[in-house]
């Protein structure tokens, strides 16, 4: 025997099922967030961390070829710090980001280190 819903539960039941699957796409959302956004700080923060320091290194060496390292290390800091990276709304994170990737290596290659930027399992690392 074939039972027919009425259309009352038939609604009810989509609308507590509208309301849990947000529920659920709400707090899932909120941790892949969390979790990018973490790696993404990480990351700059070890860019901008590894240009101050060799910014220091280098600022009592002034013959020409530290001078153009120096310059491309000043432009590598000052892309980091006009990084909107507290802004999730900002239209071109990715692309900005891809460039900051870009200028590292970069400044890599002009000061012979290896490029290696990872992140693990709770943990980021930069190797030489």
């Amino acid at each position: 025997e074939l039972c027919f819903c009425s259309p009352r539960f038939h609604g009810q039941g989509f609308q507590e099922g509208l309301a849990e699957g947000s529920h659920a796409g709400m707090a899932e959302g909120r941790r892949y967030g969390a979790l990018h956004g973490a790696r993404m700080g990480s990351e700059i923060g070890c860019y901008l961390g590894f240009a101050l320091t060799w910014r220091c290194l280098l600022q009592k060496c002034t013959d020409e070829k530290n001078r153009k390292k120096m310059r491309a290390l000043d432009s590598l800091i000052g892309m980091l710090q006009k990084f909107p990276y507290e802004d999730p709304t900002y239209d071109k994170l990715q692309e900005d980001l891809e460039k900051i990737r870009g200028k590292y290596k970069q400044v890599c290659s002009m000061l012979n280190i290896q490029a290696d930027f990872r992140i693990g399992n709770e943990r980021s690392s930069l190797t030489f």
